[in-house]
């Protein structure tokens, strides 16, 4: 029962704490006291521990905990033709506190001619044996968060057109990884599944945007992205419902997007966020094809609790009433720091999470 491909029975979203020296010396960089050199000194030493560390723990899929980037999307956005970073007049509201004032915007036509991430994933490739995974935003990033905002129409009047250079950038992107080895690429969904949360969805409709057309279009862009992958390359989404700081931004059961993103995008498989109430229940993994697989973030990253293991496994038996047992795996809800404040939990509790997760798989998959 235990897999061989990804995903794996125990996996994990990607991004990790960051440790204290990837935190000092990234505020050195800012402040002018370490040249880029130094700094990805510190990053390639503290990227290799962190890889050891997740081999003990028994991960078999392994990644750089996303110790180069400062935000979960907005560094990949960075690095397309067309995007610049640009300072935001306030930031995205969570529940209890707004995040950085920090965006990015469409200034030409967009493109992809090479990216820093390219380099990160093969600097991570040599550190490991085991499968190296990736993960970028999906290209609902750009648009989702701030609509028009970040797509000015004197750059773009007819969206139409947005999308499809956006979902061109991103199949080159997924072809640019590939052609460097990578054969485990996640993409981070948030805004599918913010489309569940009725105020969200609400204020999409206010700035003229129509949710279900929206979740078509999310779900087009992650396919044509996904062109761009060979045969045998992996490729799973993760959905979210925002993680700053361990906060959340949204809520609402998966029910409105499940025909979309069970039947519409072709991905192999789905990390899901199960967490917490917010998520709704287990009744639309009944759309799941046979064929896909679904990670159960069962496992909160939001706190340094550690769940019962007897609660995780009646959790998963519930689940198995709409999808049989061999199509799911298990992992945390999220990532344990979507940008680089990271969650409220030590890493000690991050590994024993981890541990947790990579115990639990080979007890129920034995």
């Amino acid at each position: 029962m235990q897999r061989t491909t990804p995903p794996f029975r125990a996996d994990h979203v990607g991004s990790l704490l960051r440790p204290p020296a990837i935190q000092e010396a990234r505020a050195r960089r800012e402040h002018g006291a370490l040249s880029a050199g130094g700094l990805k000194a510190v990053e390639d030493r503290e990227i290799e521990r962190v890889v050891r560390r997740q081999e003990q723990a028994g991960l078999r899929s392994i990644t750089d905990g996303e110790f180069r980037r400062s935000w979960w999307h907005l560094d990949f956005l960075w690095g397309l033709d067309g995007v610049e970073r640009y300072a935001m007049g306030q930031g995205v509201a969570f529940s209890g506190m707004q995040t950085r004032a920090e965006g990015a915007r469409v200034t030409g036509k967009l493109g992809f001619s090479g990216h820093p991430m390219i380099e990160h994933f093969r600097f991570l490739q040599a550190c490991t044996g085991r499968t190296a995974k990736m993960s970028i935003p999906a290209p609902s990033a750009l648009y989702g968060r701030t609509g028009r905002q970040a797509v000015p129409e004197s750059v773009y009047p007819d969206l139409d057109a947005l999308w499809a250079d956006l979902g061109e950038a991103y199949r080159r992107a997924v072809h640019a990884f590939a052609e460097a080895g990578c054969r485990y690429l996640q993409f981070d969904e948030v805004f599918i599944a913010m489309l569940c949360d009725e105020n969200y969805a609400q204020a999409a409709r206010a700035r003229g945007d129509d949710p279900k057309r929206m979740a078509e279009i999310y779900a087009d862009l992650i396919n044509a992205a996904a062109s761009g992958a060979p045969p045998g390359m992996t490729l799973a989404m993760h959905l979210c419902r925002g993680n700053y700081r361990s906060t959340f931004q949204g809520t609402g059961g998966y029910e409105p997007v499940a025909e979309v993103l069970f039947e519409r995008i072709k991905v192999h498989g789905y990390f899901m966020e199960y967490d917490s109430e917010r998520a709704g229940g287990f009744e639309p993994l009944r759309h799941v094809p046979k064929d896909r697989v679904v990670v159960l973030g069962l496992v909160t990253t939001k706190s340094g609790q550690l769940e019962s293991r007897d609660a995780i496994r009646r959790r998963i038996d519930e689940a198995t009433r709409y999808i049989p047992l061999e199509q799911l795996c298990l992992s945390g809800q999220c990532g344990f720091a979507s940008t680089e404040e990271g969650n409220t939990l030590t890493e000690e509790a991050q590994w024993r999470k981890l541990e947790l997760i990579v115990g639990l798989s080979q007890e129920i998959w034995a």
